[in-house]
């Protein structure tokens, strides 16, 4: 597919975009991933808008304000700037309560399109299924396609509930459903995730993609781990099991906590040096018990041997990968799974769920391992066959740092501006629109 959208972009059917609106209405990039509704979504957003913006591409990402502090424009990086839009109360809502602030939100990206000359934008990438809502008013607007990501998808979720974990609600799955039958082109992150919009939402194959997420090679390289562990305070002989990410009972980290109950139950002598590291705060359904993990571990009689960090960025996040002897990744459902790559890139073997995008982000016994089902003693083998064996745990970190290198940004990235080009010449074509020639020396303008 790829290869086709490369031949129309250079044989003048299509061209690369000047400016993106990029759509991102109940997540801001500039928060911290890790917890609140801050995660994966967002690390794609930021790093393919700078990339997009080193190739000369400008972005425009607009999300909800959440806070009276939020200047109303922010520059991310030059060339990426960040329009924080006034829709409903800055504080006090959740996801489920946004659809209500839809209108208001939209009026603020069309208002903002209006100060400018018509043609502003070339293209509208929605993420999430809140934002594809309002994609689809502003491509109809505007005159540019719609390219949307689902990153995660309600009748996904709700077929793989955890335990006590509350489904999705039907006014989302009739958004999704709206969306996918608007949207220009729609983009998997796996043939998996394309295969599910397809099947479960009856989207046109002609008009989906996959183009995978990537990871940040310069920054997630292999290091020195002892020099980690120091940073951490943890001993230079400690097994060391971590968790990075959301707390909620999606992402299971208490399959962590119940496998460590068993390896210990199993040789208390590792008591002594076992490390069970979290690193993450309450999301989602995990925002209504927000300790219920550090409880867990006290019904479990491991709190001695629990490590809770906030969650970390920058070089903080690198140590935490590097410190590891295994990062798990149990969860019961996941788009992709940006964690595992970036552990594997610090060459750090990922023990993960056989679920979601997590079968393209790990390869099976070559930088980490697959475990079908969330069963305690189960998980509780597979890590200890790793964690507690320096060679097979040494040998699948060589594999995770091959592994990962086949992911980048920068491919991510360019297939995307493919992708738009793609559209926007299709749709111009549908519409019977000319190509507008490409405008050089553009300017940004922040009102």
């Amino acid at each position: 597919m790829l290869d086709r959208f490369v031949t129309l972009a250079s044989n003048g059917a299509a061209r690369r975009p000047r400016r993106v609106c990029v759509l991102s209405v109940h997540t801001s990039p500039l928060e911290q991933p890790g917890t609140g509704d801050a995660g994966g979504m967002n690390v794609y957003i930021v790093q393919t808008a700078r990339r997009m913006a080193e190739r000369g591409v400008q972005v425009e990402i607009f999300t909800r304000a959440t806070s009276s502090e939020h200047a109303p424009v922010v520059e991310l990086v030059p060339g990426v700037l960040v329009r924080h839009v006034a829709a409903g109360p800055f504080e006090g809502l959740g996801k489920n309560d946004l659809p209500s602030q839809l209108c208001a939100f939209t009026a603020g990206v069309l208002r903002a399109e209006a100060r400018h000359e018509p043609g502003y934008y070339d293209v509208v990438h929605s993420h999430y299924w809140l934002s594809g809502q309002v994609g689809w008013l502003a491509r109809d607007r505007w005159g540019v396609p719609l390219v949307h990501s689902a990153h995660t998808l309600a009748r996904v979720k709700n077929a793989a509930l955890a335990d006590g974990d509350t489904p999705e609600p039907m006014v989302r799955v009739i958004g999704e459903d709206q969306v996918v039958a608007e949207a220009d082109r729609l983009i998997g992150n796996t043939d998996e995730e394309t295969r599910q919009l397809v099947e479960l939402y009856g989207a046109d194959p002609g008009r989906t993609v996959t183009i995978p997420p990537g990871v940040d090679l310069a920054r997630f390289t292999p290091g020195d781990r002892p020099a980690a562990r120091r940073a951490l305070r943890l001993a230079p002989d400690a097994v060391v099991l971590a968790f990075v990410g959301r707390i909620q009972p999606l992402k299971a980290p208490d399959l962590l906590l119940r496998a460590a109950a068993v390896l210990l139950a199993r040789d208390p002598a590792l008591r002594g040096r076992l490390v069970v590291l979290v690193a993450g705060g309450p999301s989602g359904s995990g925002l209504s018990e927000p300790r219920a993990l550090h409880e867990l571990g006290a019904s479990l009689g491991i709190s001695d041997v629990l490590r809770f960090l906030p969650p970390q960025r920058g070089d903080g996040l690198v140590d935490v990968y590097r410190a590891a002897d295994v990062v798990a990744v149990p969860s019961h459902n996941e788009s992709f799974g940006l964690v595992a790559l970036e552990a594997q890139a610090c060459g750090t073997p990922v023990v993960a769920a056989r679920v979601g995008g997590l079968p393209v982000a790990v390869a099976d016994g070559l930088s980490g391992v697959l475990v079908s089902g969330h069963g305690a003693g189960q998980w509780a083998d597979v890590l200890a066959g790793v964690a507690l064996h320096p060679r097979r745990r040494d040998e699948l970190g060589a594999g995770a740092v091959t592994h990962a290198r086949r992911f980048s940004w920068d491919r991510t990235a360019d297939a995307l501006l493919d992708t738009y080009a793609v559209a926007g010449a299709e749709y111009s074509q549908r519409h019977g629109m000319t190509i507008p020639p490409v405008h050089a020396g553009a300017e940004m303008v922040a009102p």
